[in-house]
C-alpha cells in the first residue's frame, strides 16, 4: 500500500512542487488549500494549483475548518503542513488574520492529530523570521543575538545593529539551530508558535514531529501577483512592468536565498528520515545575497531600463542580516543544497519570462505600509 500524505497549503508555493515530487515517489498525496486570492488569483485559477490537480487529490478548505480537517486526515500517514498567511511587512497591521491562521489553524489541525492513530510522521514548515536579526559576534562579547534596530538608529541612516551588551560593532556569523528566537514582526511571532506547539505535541502525542526553517525561498511557481512576499518576484514583476524599483536602507542588507528544488529536497529528506529524528532544522544555502545585488542581476537579466533607488526609508519589523548554518540538516537529513544562486537566479529568470505579465501592486502595497506608520 501505498504512503498517504496530507499537505496542507498545499497548492502554493512550496507545497505544489512538495506534491509533484512526492507523486513522482509514488506517494498518495492529498492536499488541503484555502487557494487565497492573494496568491492564487480571485479564481483561485493558479498555475502551482493546476499543477496539483494533476497529481493529487485537492480539498479546497480553510485550515481552520475542523470538520473539512478531520475527512482529510483519514487514513493519512504523515502531515506537512505549510498553510500560512506569509508576509512580513503585512503582518504588522494584519495582525488578527496572521495570528488566527497560523496559530488557531495549526492548533486545529494539533487537537485532531492527538486521536490519530496512523499518522506516523509530522513537519511543519517554519521560518528564519523566528530569529529576528540571528547570530552575530562581538570582538568584545563573544557570540551575541540583537533585539531590534532602535528607531533612532534607522532614522539616521545607520541600519547595522548594535551589540546589546557593550553597543559596539559586530560581524555576521551563520545562525544555528541553537540560537536565541526573539522574532521581530507578527509573522515571526506566529512562526516561532507554530513551530513550538508543533514540537511540543509531537513529543506529547508520541510522534515524530520536525520544523523545517525555510530561508527566503525562490524559484519557478512563486507567486508573481503576491506583492507582500518574494522580493525576487516582487522585482521582476517590476522590471517587467517598467516600474522603478525602491530598495530599503541602503541595499546592503541580506538574506539567504535557497532555491526551490533543494527545499522540496530537504522536505522528502525529512518526510523519510528514521523515526528518532526530530527537532528544527534550518533549510537554507548557507550563503547571505544582499539586497542590491538581487536587483541589480535581475535588472540585467530583464534588460530593463528603470531605475534601482536606494530610498534610506525602513520598514518596521524588518531584520537587516540572516544566513543559516545548514550542518545539523546535513548530518541528521543527510541533505545539501545543490543549486547555486547564480544559476537558481537564471532558472527562475527563464520561467518569469514565460509568464504573462501580471498585475503590478507594488505600489499599492507601499502606500498600505506607509499609511500604517510601516514604512518610514
Amino acid at each position: 500500500m501505498r504512503s498517504r500524505v496530507l499537505i496542507t497549503g498545499g497548492a502554493g508555493f512550496i507545497g505544489s512542487s512538495v506534491a509533484v515530487a512526492l507523486a513522482k515517489r509514488n506517494y498518495e498525496v492529498r492536499v488541503l488549500d484555502s487557494l487565497s486570492p492573494q496568491i492564487h488569483g480571485p479564481d483561485g485559477d493558479s498555475p502551482t494549483r493546476h499543477a496539483v490537480d494533476q497529481v493529487a487529490e485537492l480539498i479546497h478548505a480553510d485550515v481552520r475548518n475542523a470538520d473539512v480537517l478531520t475527512a482529510a486526515l483519514k487514513g493519512v500517514n504523515a502531515v506537512i503542513h505549510l498553510a500560512a498567511e506569509t508576509g512580513t511587512g503585512q503582518s504588522m497591521y494584519e495582525v488578527g488574520r496572521y495570528t488566527d491562521v497560523n496559530i488557531m489553524g495549526t492548533a486545529k489541525l494539533l487537537e485532531l492529530l492527538s486521536s490519530c492513530s496512523c499518522v506516523e510522521r509530522i513537519i511543519i514548515a517554519s521560518s528564519r523570521a523566528i530569529y529576528g536579526e540571528g547570530k552575530y559576534a562581538c570582538d568584545k562579547d563573544g557570540a551575541v543575538y540583537p533585539h531590534q534596530r532602535r528607531i533612532s538608529d534607522l532614522q539616521a541612516g545607520f541600519f547595522d545593529p548594535r551589540c546589546p551588551l557593550c553597543n559596539g560593532p559586530l560581524q555576521l556569523v551563520p545562525t544555528d539551530e541553537d540560537s536565541q528566537l526573539h522574532p521581530t514582526s507578527i509573522y515571526g511571532i506566529t512562526k516561532q508558535t507554530q513551530e513550538q506547539l508543533w514540537l511540543l505535541c509531537g513529543a506529547a502525542f508520541d510522534i515524530p514531529a520536525i520544523a523545517l526553517r525555510y530561508q527566503n525561498v525562490y524559484g519557478p511557481g512563486q507567486s508573481l501577483a503576491n506583492p507582500y512576499t518574494g522580493i525576487l518576484s516582487i522585482f521582476s514583476t517590476r522590471f517587467r512592468s517598467g516600474g522603478d524599483v525602491n530598495i530599503f536602507e541602503d541595499g546592503k542588507e541580506s538574506r539567504d536565498f535557497v532555491y526551490v528544488d533543494d527545499v522540496v529536497a530537504a522536505t522528502i529528506a525529512a518526510l523519510e528520515s528514521p523515526p528518532t529524528v526530530s527537532g528544527a532544522f534550518n533549510i537554507g544555502s548557507g550563503q547571505p545575497v544582499d539586497v542590491l545585488t538581487v536587483a541589480s542581476l535581475l535588472k540585467h537579466d530583464f534588460d530593463a531600463n528603470c531605475k534601482v533607488n536606494m530610498t534610506g526609508n525602513y520598514r518596521i519589523g524588518d531584520i537587516r542580516h540572516n544566513y543559516a548554518d545548514i550542518r545539523r540538516a546535513s548530518e541528521l537529513l543527510d541533505w545539501k543544497p545543490v543549486v547555486k544562486f547564480h544559476d537558481g537566479l537564471a532558472r527562475f529568470v527563464s520561467w518569469v519570462k514565460s509568464q504573462q505579465i501580471g498585475t503590478d501592486g507594488y505600489e499599492h502595497a507601499l502606500d498600505e505600509l506607509r499609511s500604517r506608520g510601516m514604512l518610514r
